[in-house]
């Protein structure tokens, strides 16, 4: 859970700015003594085949105690560092190093490994990772812990109960409780600390073993959004589970020091799902459903089957997941204000460094015309030239290297701040969406193994306002969730988009939108059909319709159709799945209105695929064959026999 800290006081914003410097001292000094190390690994060829790869690791010091005692050195050579930073937290902050190098020397589950770690940027450096907590020792917990309870808060901020909780802006910071005393006045002997305090919550920091400030104390705000109440006494109201805490900054322009800090809570326990999605999950696995997925540039289209094709259990239902002309028009303008803000930064760089820019040919006439006329020369304020570079075209200055002004970089974070934030909101769409897809069509559900890189290679970043990726990934989360699993089934295989459920080929381009079938008379719109006939590629173990066609689930490559199945809800389902194909049956065909929502890319290059059932006149490229090495590679193409299309 995000718990958001109301910092306000200065000192404390000094220390936390202090904090994260000296952490990201340490972590980029662990990260070179890493790269130097993988290097000495990497050149050590002969050593690793006489002595072995683990025997060379031992003697160059990858490991993760190597490098926790890398950090310790660097934080008792750099006495400054003691001011701010613990042992613990520079331990940590190790772990997390040698987390990135294993990826780099180890393969993975899938047997790729990741390259060279690589030293980030102070501007990126913004979590620093907490010790958990101790369970089995009592009242132990190194680096960041959250003091208080849930009631101590409310009574705190509800006036005992006799108002509504309102926590202020600026909110005061927790003290430590008094000692206790006994029946005759005197203290106790144990001296008051920070687990006898039931106040407000809190993430309170001891600091480093030499600084002498004492313990920082940082004020929480619990969330008051509407509907958040149960998910904030799912995490805060027993503490015996709090394990972990992590300090966490991200940036605004708009708050002091241009940074916001979070502490990032974790459970022991399950994560919070609210009852309404319980339920949705609940009756979505009750469903006994199987369907197919069509993911395309712009839409996605869903269509199941009752498992068993039995007329009883339901009729065939179709999804469509289509803009709207609003949305459509809305992310126009949002597109057009990112291109504005775009090119004002661009004004901002050429006015602060004209050296580095040459002059339009428009500029360079006025001033040959200038010249001519006898007139004083005008130095322009922002060139609109080419940039000035060597021969070879590598700029004379590298654009790290410019001078920005403070409106430039104001503009800039802000820029970035409203980027995050649209992010965001299409990730909270895309799983309104497949929350919807599920309750309709349940968490079976096989869709085409497509390589989304190549759509981004047709249709560029215009594809980022759609987010075929991002609803893909949802999907299949919210599957596994509810019980079910997203199958992925090659295309090279299964060629989806050019059969017919009765197993005849039926070729189409990409302009090609609707599918009408020589053989049957099957018409519909070709994204239905191609999610009609992926419903009988699941495999018999999640509830498919005609079998097990999969020999391996986790292959996409293995996948085919099975066309016995297919043919026979042909016959069973005519008009329904007629109906179905035609359009979306259920009750609501577009998505939420606002802004990220699904949309069409605008149409301006020739290879682009429109989105209507039109014809046009202009060529598109047909469907391209899957990259090397991706799943569906040209081989072996079981269940592409002649017979099997025969009627």
């Amino acid at each position: 859970m995000v718990l958001p800290l109301a910092v306000t006081d200065p000192a404390d914003l000094v220390r936390l700015r202090k904090l994260f410097d000296s952490m990201w001292s340490v972590k980029r000094a662990v990260q070179r003594d890493a790269r130097a190390r993988v290097d000495a690994y990497g050149a050590a060829g002969r050593e690793r085949e006489r002595s072995g790869a683990k025997a060379a690791r031992q003697r160059l010091g990858l490991s993760r105690e190597a490098l926790e005692r890398c950090a310790y050195k660097h934080l008792d050579d750099a006495g400054h560092l003691k001011h701010h930073a613990s042992k613990a937290l520079v331990m940590h902050m190790a772990d997390e190093v040698w987390n990135g190098v294993q990826r780099h020397l180890l393969p993975d589950t899938t047997g790729k490994y990741h390259g060279r770690p690589k030293t980030g940027r102070r501007h990126g450096f913004t979590r620093i990772p907490g010790r958990a907590r101790s369970h089995t020792a009592d009242r132990k917990w190194e680096t960041f812990r959250l003091v208080g309870t849930l009631d101590g808060h409310t009574m705190a901020y509800t006036d005992g109960g006799r108002r509504p909780l309102q926590q202020p802006r600026r909110m005061p910071t927790p003290t430590l409780p008094p000692g206790k005393t006994t029946t005759s006045g005197k203290p106790r002997a144990r001296k008051a600390t920070w687990w006898d305090h039931t106040g407000p919550l809190a993430v309170v920091f001891a600091g480093g073993p030499g600084s002498g400030r004492g313990d920082l104390v940082l004020p929480v705000r619990i969330p008051q959004r509407p509907g958040q109440w149960a998910r904030v006494e799912h995490f805060l109201a027993r503490p015996g589970r709090w394990h972990k805490v992590d300090l966490v900054r991200r940036p605004m322009v708009s708050a002091p020091g241009g940074w916001v800090y979070e502490a990032h809570l974790m459970i022991l326990g399950p994560g919070y799902t609210a009852p309404a999605v319980r339920r949705m999950r609940e009756q979505a696995a009750a469903l006994e459903r199987t369907g197919g997925v069509d993911g395309n540039v712009s839409s996605l289209s869903v269509v199941s089957f009752p498992a068993g094709l039995d007329p009883a259990g339901g009729i065939p239902t179709s999804t469509e997941i289509t803009p709207s002309p609003q949305e459509q028009a809305h992310l126009e303008r949002e597109a057009k204000k990112r291109r504005g803000r775009a090119r004002a930064l661009e004004r901002s760089r050429r006015a602060t460094n004209t050296a580095q820019y040459g002059l339009s040919k428009n500029q360079a006439e006025r001033a040959e015309r200038r010249t001519a006329k006898g007139l004083t020369t005008r130095t322009a304020v922002v060139p609109g030239g080419a940039r000035a570079t060597r021969v070879d075209g590598v700029p004379n200055q590298a654009f790290r290297r410019d001078r920005l002004s403070v409106n430039y970089r104001e503009q800039r974070a802000r820029q970035a701040e409203h980027a995050a934030s649209m992010a965001e909101h299409r990730r909270f769409r895309s799983l309104q969406i497949v929350r919807k897809i599920i309750a309709d069509h349940g968490p079976s559900l096989v869709i085409e193994d497509c390589d989304i890189r190549t759509w981004y290679r047709l249709w560029g970043k215009r594809l980022s306002q759609t987010t075929p990726g991002l609803l893909i990934a949802a999907l299949d989360r919210e599957c596994q969730a509810a019980g079910g699993r997203l199958v992925r089934a090659s295309a090279w295989t299964t060629a989806l988009s050019q059969h017919c459920l009765c197993g005849e080929r039926v070729s189409k381009t990409l302009r090609d939108r609707e599918h009408k079938c020589p053989t049957c008379g099957l018409t519909g719109k070709r994204d239905l059909a191609s999610a009609a006939l992926a419903a009988f590629v699941l495999p018999h173990c999640l509830k498919g319709v005609g079998g097990a066609p999969f020999t391996d689930v986790d292959d996409p490559k293995t996948a085919y159709v099975d066309t016995t199945a297919s043919r026979h809800a042909r016959i069973i389902f005519s008009e329904g799945l007629e109906e179905a194909l035609r359009e979306s049956t259920t009750p609501s065909r577009n998505t939420l209105r606002g802004a990220g929502r699904v949309a069409v890319p605008r149409q301006r290059r020739g290879t682009s695929a429109p989105r209507t059932a039109a014809r046009r006149s202009r060529a598109t490229p047909d469907e391209t064959r899957p990259v090397r090495d991706h799943a569906g590679k040209p081989g072996h193409r079981p269940g592409r026999d002649p017979q099997l299309a025969l009627w």
